[in-house]
């Protein structure tokens, strides 16, 4: 009988203790579990996700990231949106189109962070005849997942070039990004679209006996495409970041970014953007794109540095990056 004062004294406490971590209004920081939501397997958004959250849950503050494949940044927008993901990897072209509202209603989602830059190139067996983009025009062409940013950079890309991708291409949209790369290299496509440094499918093309070649916009279209669509940018994908790759290749592309639901809470936006950041050098260790996941380049990759989260500017201020 003297056990039930005691027990009901220890609940009481377990009860005071979780009320005490939910005081003020936000969520409980300690042993906080968040989702983040990525991509199809065998696109560049999973590889990262998962260098991302080891990094992340072995810093060991305070709370445990969960990566989720989805079917990219179409579906991670909206989930964030519905309060279904806490955190989601967003392609440029996508969150620019969200952020603008264009086709849509203006998103009120935050940035966390600028993860990496992503410029766009398409990739051909080495033996193909084909050495510029309008040489595949009539050809078939992998432009990426479903549901993913890829299709489009490469839609906005092709605009830029007078170019209709589902008129001047037989385009092939992906269920799984992993597929691309086999279509090409037996024949079933003449070239795949893809973006940024250490891109999986880029890879894996690189990566076989027979070799790849990548096409990029000339310089005169770089200029042409940034003329109609200056939301782009210039990038270079650096020489030696594929298989046989030995000169530097300009092309445009756009920042890749980690989005947070509107209703994250500051003080965990704060501790999100504190450890990643502190962190930048084992992720670097861990993931070779992700070396530009940076303070600075989220400050410099932000259309408006009013969409950066403000727990996450509160941090940026703290280490005197912004004012």
């Amino acid at each position: 009988m003297k056990l039930l004062p005691r027990l009901g004294l220890a609940v009481a406490l377990l009860s005071a203790g979780a009320a005490a971590q939910q005081q003020g209004g936000g969520e409980a920081i300690s042993k906080q579990t968040l989702s983040l939501g990525t991509a199809t397997p065998g696109g560049g958004f999973p590889l990262y996700g998962d260098a991302f959250t080891k990094v992340m849950n072995e810093a060991q503050a305070g709370f445990t990231i969960v990566p989720r494949n989805t079917k990219g940044s179409n579906e991670n927008i909206p989930l964030l949106e519905q309060g279904e993901l806490d955190l989601g990897l967003v392609a440029g072209e996508p969150a620019y189109q969200a952020f603008m509202g264009i086709d849509r209603p203006k998103t009120r989602l935050k940035i966390l962070t600028a993860i990496f830059s992503s410029p766009g190139l398409f990739v051909v067996r080495s033996d193909s005849p084909y050495r510029r983009i309008r040489d595949l025009v009539g050809r078939t062409v992998v432009f990426g997942a479903k549901g993913s940013g890829l299709p489009i950079m490469a839609r906005y890309m092709l605009d830029g070039l007078g170019l209709k991708q589902d008129e001047d291409f037989k385009a092939i949209y992906l269920d799984r990004a992993g597929d691309g790369p086999a279509m090409v290299q037996d024949g079933r496509a003449a070239a795949l679209w893809g973006a940024s440094v250490g891109w999986p499918g880029f890879a894996a093309m690189a990566g076989t006996s027979e070799g790849a070649r990548f096409i990029a916009p000339s310089a005169e279209e770089i200029a042409q495409i940034r003329a109609k669509h200056g939301f782009l940018k210039a990038l270079t994908v650096p020489a030696g970041s594929y298989a046989g790759q030995d000169n530097a290749i300009p092309s445009i592309g756009s920042w890749s970014y980690v989005l947070v639901r509107e209703s994250l809470p500051d003080d965990t936006a704060y501790r999100l953007a504190k450890t990643l950041h502190g962190a930048e050098a084992a992720l670097c260790r861990t993931l070779a794109q992700a070396c530009e996941t940076t303070a600075a380049n989220t400050l410099a990759a932000a259309p408006s540095p009013d969409l950066i989260h403000p727990g996450v500017m509160r941090y940026l201020k703290e280490i005197g990056l912004a004012k």
